[in-house]
């Protein structure tokens, strides 16, 4: 009888929240052990610097790494070719992991603390090699967690490219690939460790092509018909608009064809649009204005014109239910302590951005929660946080004070301290996703703040259109 009692109060032990965390802690130690492992899949990403929809080595190389931790793999979803979906477990709860894995065009760096480029097409200036590995230890984690703990459910890694004006995500919600997930989780590289309500502006973005008639610039101008007139009106007019619109709106545009020589009259150009706003009504009414400009401009020029949709995003939808669990995982990880090294490192970048010094209290500490922010850029987030409940972070991969989108973001990426802001995450994001595999209440909670915020009666449109992945857009 005694034994019997023995086994009871053992299972009981078993089970207890207790046991759980010690196998949390656990997960968690295995991830410290795997950080060089990691460090390294993300550097052999930040050396690809592949640009968006081009990631076919950088998507390979997550996949294998994933599919060798036991995950199953479908490929070229949402007829992207780069685009993945791995997966673990069955049934409900689905937790979805989102890692992106493309670079920027223009802006190849080497890790050092002066602006050199390393002779490459792009570099990772937004640190999205360390966005798709982070992400990929921390589904594998989860994953390591479940079977130690037999707990049903599925977690899935979603590997989503060309989030950098390509609106992967958008492509994949609008295939309804996110319909049945549970909670969708993120994080972003940045120059702190924040886990606050997240906010990012809707956006649209196209090319538009201007097309006349050659001719000799000097020698028979009359003749021709300049495609480059017909942009350089364009710009003119929607910089006068800029005037008119509301005052947080952005609008940024760069001439990608202005011609090949000034002797020539351009029959072809080109010019690259963006519109962004908080709210996408408005970004839809400045955008077809945007296009209104561009017919005046062909007809005031005698030119013809046309114009492809490359990206549409929604604005980030917060969900303060998911947030704040967010930021007491990220509060109970902590940052990130440089070495003398990296010190040294950090003040020379911290001097190239007009600083004294690098304040590494910054990526030591975690920023206060807050419920609100303000946006400045735009994510295909977005659209996933209109589908499902959507929750993210940000971890100090960069020295303190970094714009992202910079040659020192690129450098910092390249070394150590972006390799242990991104292990910060991995562990925030799998103590995250272990937490709603074990409270379904909280799931609950999270899905009618969800519907309460988005609206019972909300139709999912994409801003896009029903476009094919714009998958030459880097071309």
């Amino acid at each position: 009888m005694k034994t019997q009692f023995t086994y009871i109060l053992i299972a009981l032990f078993l089970c207890t929240p207790l046991n759980a965390q010690k196998k949390v802690d656990d997960v968690i130690k295995k991830l410290d052990a795997k950080a060089e492992s990691y460090g390294e899949i993300a550097q052999s990403i930040w050396n690809l610097a592949e640009m968006g929809y081009q990631e076919e080595k950088s998507s390979a190389l997550l996949q294998k790494t994933l599919e060798d931790a036991g995950f199953s793999i479908k490929t070229g979803v949402a007829e992207i070719p780069t685009a993945f979906i791995a997966e673990y477990g069955s049934g409900h709860p689905i937790i979805a992991i989102m890692g992106e894995y493309d670079a920027l065009p223009g802006l190849s760096q080497e890790a050092v603390t002066e602006k050199k480029s390393a002779g490459k097409k792009a570099g990772h200036a937004c640190g999205h090699h360390l966005f798709g590995t982070a992400s990929t230890a921390a589904a594998i984690a989860t994953k390591d967690w479940m079977v130690a703990n037999k707990t049903k459910g599925t977690v899935r890694f979603y590997g989503t490219p060309a989030e950098e004006g390509g609106s992967g995500k958008v492509y994949m919600v609008r295939a309804g690939l996110f319909d049945d997930v549970d909670v969708a989780l993120h994080w972003h590289p940045s120059s702190q460790n924040a886990a606050s309500a997240g906010a990012a502006l809707a956006n649209k973005s196209a090319k538009f092509r201007f097309y006349g008639v050659s001719a000799h610039a000097a020698g028979s101008p009359e003749k021709g018909r300049s495609a480059l007139d017909g942009v350089e009106a364009m710009n003119a007019m929607v910089n006068m608009m800029r005037e008119h619109v509301i005052q947080e709106a952005r609008i940024h545009y760069v001439i990608t064809d202005g011609g090949k020589a000034p002797n020539v009259v351009p029959d072809f150009a080109e010019v690259y649009y963006y519109a962004r706003h908080n709210k996408r009504d408005v970004v839809i009414d400045i955008f077809d204005r945007i296009v209104n400009a561009a017919k005046g401009a062909a007809l005031g020029t005698g030119t013809t014109m046309d114009y492809e949709m490359i990206g549409g995003t929604h604005e980030l939808l917060p969900n303060l239910t998911l947030q704040k669990l967010m930021h007491d995982n990220l509060s109970k990880v902590g940052g990130i302590t440089y070495t003398a090294e990296e010190k040294v490192f950090a003040d020379k970048i911290a001097i190239s951005l007009g600083q004294k010094e690098a304040n590494l209290n910054v990526a030591k500490n975690v920023q206060p929660y807050k419920t609100e922010a303000r946006a400045y850029g735009s994510t295909d987030v977005g659209d996933v946080s209109f589908a499902v409940p959507t929750v993210g972070m940000g971890a100090a991969t960069w020295v303190p004070g970094t714009p992202a989108h910079s040659w020192q973001a690129v450098a910092a990426g390249g070394t150590t301290i972006g390799n242990k802001g991104m292990m910060v995450a991995a562990k925030t994001l799998t103590m995250t996703a272990i937490e709603l595999l074990q409270n379904k209440d909280l799931i609950a909670k999270a899905k009618a703040e969800f519907i309460e915020k988005r609206g019972a009666d909300f139709k999912y449109i994409p801003l896009l259109g029903e476009r094919a992945p714009a998958l030459d857009y880097r071309n």
